[in-house]
């Protein structure tokens, strides 16, 4: 199979880690990264980054923590690595902590990060209105960093990257073979998904953990959007596409504020469904 012309439509953490996996394991398509916006303008350069995550409802435990564990294995190499400064990745220890005893004290992907244990009473006594805790170290990924080191992973791999505006996934037919929607937000209008959808009181909230915030300079602000449902969307379907009968289309979207935690693990599934699309195509591609 030769030639097929593949689109990534997003370039935020997902989009990016998605075209990356396809181009660097998919060399007989031609990949391009199609978006409006690309690093430091993306909703995933106001990202924590910090890697641990909460589960969804409707995805079985199992897939959740086959993607966190991809995501957590792909990072830490990379923070363990002659990159890591470039791509902004490195280790970081902290707690979590809780003004309720939560149901599960050890979350599914306890064992997949580094040193996990719950909080002795010693170390809970500087969170007087908390009951329990939980130590861990895990990596943080500074997404202004590791944005534009992925996006040159992509070129290295022979992906080409396109700005420019898409309204619909109708505009895309004429152009390609397969499309994959990583659009994050833009994916209620692209695909018609409604289930996507303040800083004083951010300030407020951390200044109560940690007093010696109350009176720190503000050096800047992001207004933060997640793109999130009630669970991430990683599927494939068949769409009729502007000029085309069907055109196969991979979705990989609805991270909320997870799409750092789980990005790389999404990818992988979504390379996964790539794979079995174009081993459906017509003949005339093989």
């Amino acid at each position: 199979m030769t030639g097929v012309r593949v689109v990534v439509v997003g370039a935020g953490v997902v989009g990016l880690s998605t075209a990356v996996c396809i181009a660097e394991s998919l060399p007989v398509c031609s990949v391009t990264l199609l978006a409006e916006k690309f690093s430091p303008d993306t909703t995933s350069d106001g990202a924590a980054g910090i890697v641990f995550a909460a589960p969804f409802p409707d995805i079985p435990l199992e897939r959740q923590r086959r993607w966190f564990k991809d995501s957590f294995d792909h990072l830490l190499a990379i923070a363990q690595s002659q990159h890591a400064p470039d791509a902004g990745v490195i280790l970081s220890s902290g707690w979590q902590i809780f003004k309720e005893v939560p149901a599960t004290k050890e979350p599914y992907w306890s064992d997949l990060v580094i040193g996990f244990r719950a909080m002795t009473d010693r170390e809970l006594k500087r969170f007087p209105d908390h009951k329990f805790g939980q130590v861990f170290t895990t990596v943080k990924c500074e997404c202004s960093s590791y944005l534009p080191w992925l996006e040159e992973r992509f070129r290295k791999a022979g992906g080409r990257v396109e700005q420019r505006r898409v309204s619909s996934l109708q505009e895309l037919g004429d152009g390609f073979d397969l499309v994959v929607n990583c659009s994050g937000l833009g994916s209620k209008a692209l695909v018609g998904d409604p289930g996507v959808g303040d800083s004083a009181s951010i300030l407020e909230r951390c200044s109560r953990l940690e007093p010696s915030l109350k009176k720190a300079k503000v050096l800047g602000e992001w207004v933060g959007l997640r793109p999130s449902r009630r669970n991430p969307r990683v599927e494939r379907e068949r769409m009729l596409l502007q000029g085309r009968t069907s055109v196969p289309v991979v979705h990989n979207y609805g991270h909320g504020g997870w799409g750092v935690t789980i990005a790389w693990g999404t990818a992988l599934d979504a390379l996964g469904l790539v794979r079995q699309c174009l081993k459906e195509m017509p003949r005339a591609k093989l």
